[in-house]
């Protein structure tokens, strides 16, 4: 799975930059790198297959992060 670099918005609805995607050192489980454009901006990692899914709000399929302004790249899960 490929992941778009640039800021996403959470279904809650705050906005967060993600830089790549990393790789766990004991699991190898992919990390989406990211940092919130708000408040302490520190970094964090969520495994890959949760920032990709979907969760359900008022019976809507909604994805948890959209991709609301790309860069001009994509960057590979490091597999």
């Amino acid at each position: 799975m490929r992941i778009k670099t640039g800021i996403y918005q959470h279904y809650k609805g705050g906005r967060y930059q993600v830089y790549g995607v990393a790789r766990h050192s004991e699991t190898e489980e992919p990390l989406v790198v990211y940092r919130p454009l708000y408040g302490e901006r520190a970094l964090w990692a969520r495994p890959l297959s949760m920032f990709s899914e979907t969760v359900e709000i008022d019976g809507i399929p909604t994805p948890r992060f959209e991709l609301i302004e790309p860069n001009d790249h994509s960057v590979p899960d490091n597999g």
